[in-house]
């Protein structure tokens, strides 16, 4: 007999062995099978902190669920796949799948040896322009916290985490109402997930970017890969949010771009200690680190946190010369002094100024150079305090909060980088938040500054068969304006892999 029950609860400090024991006196004989499908913390009454659970149970082993794909019945196409993140590398898996061996490119360098050039850029102030958080083997959310969390509602969720514990992530992901896989992990599952596509036939290119494309009757028929030219049949375009000068090179091949919005801001910084006595009580050392998603319309533009990382660090995300760009990073233990977040405010078409296409690019790259001269044009990063930017005052000291940013910072007022209407929203949304998240806009937190690429600026228009109107090329994931965070850029990458996989069926 198989049985899914819900909402069972356990204390803190109970053992989930415990959930055993009731599964076993529900089915009347021992548990054979034992699955937790959902695990949430529940801490709306700090009084009484719990963990909710529900679980599947059977008194006789379960198969695992068969998948059924698509095989190939006609010639092998020659597939590409522009961009190693999330969208690139579950296509290239699902591609292969289906019988069709890809060939994945990436601008960057493999997750390895993009870790020692994201050290030298924070340790050294040296950048490397194609290798670094933003390009490389991962994309940009290798080096963030792994979260898998999404508002997206698709089928294909699930999916994506199945394949992640398939390649080695934390098998907490499986459960987690707030999964995440954290950025020492997510290493090693990208990295197994090139080593599968190699071993099962597909090819993998580092250093490689899409320089060109050509086009023959409606239809693509090569591409320029470093200015090499290929042929090529079908091309995912799944090249991530900073590719810029993709961009440029697809609005002058013709290719429909239109302007999207998204947000500007800043990393806002708290003692983690802070971020769970707020959340949690007196008992928050016992709890996982203490999170948040704060929301506020106390202005015109709303305003929202972002990527919350909690024990964790600020990093530094440019990937061009002379700008300032962060974001935030953990580790799977979240075990760091600080909490972090992206303070954002929501940034409008008529805020870029122009019509152009890239008008939202242009935007995000002001504000950057302005961070780059505000700090000294070293990449040290500007900040803060909080009490200061609500006073319109600079700041000259620090507090309890020290900034975890790395490769250093130097006192500026935001009120010199941001437009006037992104400040006052913002100050006008952090005593708002303190009134949801006690502490929020204490004055020694600490603003840093800025985080310029939350999303693409742009969409890459695509119709119902998921091509543009050069048949054979499949904008993907979030860089192309179709997806936000992991989990839903590896859900496009799938999708697409699927449109692909039945033109050949």
């Amino acid at each position: 007999m198989k049985l899914v029950l819900n909402n069972l609860v356990l204390k803190p400090h109970e053992k989930e062995k415990f959930l055993v024991k009731l599964c076993e006196k529900k089915l009347r004989a021992p548990c054979a099978y034992f699955k937790i499908l959902k695990k949430s913390l529940d801490a709306r009454d700090k009084s009484n902190i719990k963990w909710v659970y529900t679980v599947e149970c059977s008194d006789r082993e379960e198969p695992a669920p068969a998948r059924n794909y698509f095989r190939i019945t006609k010639p092998q196409p020659k597939a590409i796949v522009v961009g190693a993140g999330p969208a690139g590398l579950f296509c290239a898996v699902r591609l292969l799948r289906h019988g069709i061996r890809p060939i994945l490119i990436e601008r960057g360098k493999r997750v390895d040896e993009r870790e020692r050039d994201v050290a030298l850029l924070r340790a050294q102030s040296v950048l490397n322009t194609e290798s670094n958080i933003q390009f490389g083997e991962g994309g940009a959310g290798t080096f963030s916290d792994g979260k898998l969390n999404t508002q997206t509602n698709s089928p294909l969720n699930r999916e994506v985490i199945e394949t992640f514990l398939e390649f080695g992530a934390p098998k907490e992901i499986g459960y987690l109402g707030k999964p995440h896989i954290g950025s020492d992990n997510l290493k090693n599952v990208v990295a197994a997930m090139r080593e599968y596509i190699l071993q099962n036939g597909g090819e993998v290119r580092f250093g490689a970017k899409l320089t060109d494309l050509e086009s023959r009757d409606g239809k693509l028929s090569a591409v320029k890969i470093n200015g090499v030219r290929e042929e090529a049949d079908e091309l995912v375009l799944a090249i991530g949010h900073s590719a810029r000068d993709t961009f440029e090179m697809l609005l002058s091949r013709g290719f429909l771009i239109e302007q999207k919005e998204f947000a500007v801001g800043v990393r806002i910084e708290h003692l983690q200690s802070s971020i769970g006595r707020a959340q949690y009580g007196s008992g928050y050392a016992a709890l996982p680190p203490a999170d948040y998603k704060l929301v506020s319309h106390a202005s015109e533009r709303a305003a929202f946190t972002f990527c919350m990382c909690p024990g964790g660090f600020v990093v530094p995300s440019a990937s061009e010369e002379g700008g300032v760009v962060v974001n935030g990073m953990s580790n799977f233990a979240r075990d760091g002094r600080n909490a972090n977040s992206a303070l954002v405010v929501q940034v409008k078409r008529e805020d870029f100024g122009s019509g152009h296409p890239l008008a939202g690019v242009a935007f995000q790259r002001k504000l950057e150079r302005a961070a780059y001269e505000a700090a000294g044009k070293n990449y040290r990063a500007p900040v803060q305090l909080v009490g200061d930017f609500l006073s319109n005052r600079e700041s000259y000291y620090f507090g309890e909060v020290k900034p975890s940013y790395e490769p250093g910072v130097s006192f500026a007022p935001m009120q010199a980088i941001f437009p006037p209407a992104i400040v006052s929203a913002m100050q006008a949304a952090l005593p708002d938040m303190n009134g949801k998240l006690t502490g929020f806009s204490a004055y020694e937190s600490v603003l840093t500054g800025v985080e310029s690429r939350t999303s693409s600026p742009v969409r890459i228009v695509r119709g119902e068969d998921l091509q543009t109107g050069v048949a054979g090329v499949y904008p993907c994931g979030e860089g192309c304006g179709y997806s936000g965070g992991i989990t839903s850029s590896a859900a496009d990458g799938l999708r697409v892999a699927e449109a692909i996989a039945k033109k050949y069926a």
